[in-house]
C-alpha cells in the first residue's frame, strides 16, 4: 500500500504549479510604488533618503530570503528552488535601485560618489557588495550554468561573503544603536552556519589532533 504524501510533498506539489515570473511583477510593482510614494511626499520630509533606505531594506530582506531556500529544503523538505533565481535577480535589482537613488538623486556628482567610496568605510563596503552581485546577476541564466559547469556554483558562493558585507553596510549606515540591522546580520550568519558540515568539520579537527 502506497504511503500517503506528507505535508512537504503536498506543498511541493502545489509549488510546482506556481510560476516564478509573478515575483518579477511584484518586485517591479513594489519598486514603482515606493518611488511614487517618494515623488508625492508620502515618505516623509526627506523622500530621497527614505527611498534609498526602503530600496536597501527590501534588498537585504530578499537576500535573507534567498539564503533561506537551501536550509528550508534541508530541514523541512519544502523546496523553493524554482524561485531562488527570481529572488536573487530581484535582490540585485533593489541593490541597483538603492545605489542609483544614492548616486543620482542624493549625491548627484561622480566626483562626490568616488570620494565617498574612498573615504567612507560603510560606502566602500556597500560598493564591494554591489560589485560582487554584478557577475552573479549576469550569470543567473541557463546558458551560464551550462557554460560554466562546476565553476558556476563556485562563482555563486560569493553571495555568502556579499551577504555579510551587506549586513555590515547596513549596521554601519544606521545612526546610533539599532536592533534591526543586527537581526539581519544574525539571520545571515545563522543561515550560513546551516551550510557548514559540522560533523565532518569536527571529525577532521579531532581526527588530526
Amino acid at each position: 500500500m502506497a504511503r500517503p504524501p506528507g505535508t512537504a510533498q503536498k506543498i511541493n506539489s502545489v509549488l510546482r504549479r506556481v510560476p516564478a515570473w509573478p515575483l518579477y511583477v511584484l518586485g517591479a510593482a513594489w519598486a514603482a510604488f515606493l518611488f511614487w510614494q517618494a515623488l508625492t511626499g508620502r515618505l516623509g520630509v526627506e523622500p530621497i533618503n527614505a527611498l534609498e533606505r526602503e530600496y536597501g531594506d527590501t534588498a537585504i530582506k530578499l537576500l535573507v530570503a534567498g539564503l533561506a531556500v537551501t536550509p528550508l529544503m534541508k530541514y523541512t523538505r519544502v523546496s523553493l528552488m524554482k524561485f531562488r533565481r527570481a529572488i536573487g535577480l530581484l535582490t540585485f535589482f533593489f541593490v541597483l535601485a538603492h545605489f542609483s537613488v544614492w548616486a543620482l538623486l542624493d549625491v548627484q556628482s561622480f566626483g562626490r560618489v568616488w570620494a565617498d567610496i574612498l573615504k567612507r568605510p560603510y560606502v566602500t563596503v556597500g560598493m564591494i557588495a554591489f560589485l560582487g552581485l554584478i557577475p552573479l546577476a549576469l550569470t543567473s541564466n541557463n546558458w551560464s550554468v551550462r557554460r560554466l559547469g562546476r565553476n558556476w556554483r563556485r562563482l555563486h558562493q560569493l553571495v555568502y561573503g556579499i551577504a555579510i558585507l551587506g549586513a555590515v553596510h547596513y549596521i554601519w549606515l544606521a545612526k546610533g544603536f539599532q536592533i534591526e540591522p543586527l537581526v539581519y546580520l544574525g539571520l545571515i550568519l545563522g543561515l550560513l552556519a546551516t551550510r557548514i558540515r559540522w560533523r565532518r568539520l569536527m571529525a577532521e579537527r579531532f581526527g588530526t589532533a
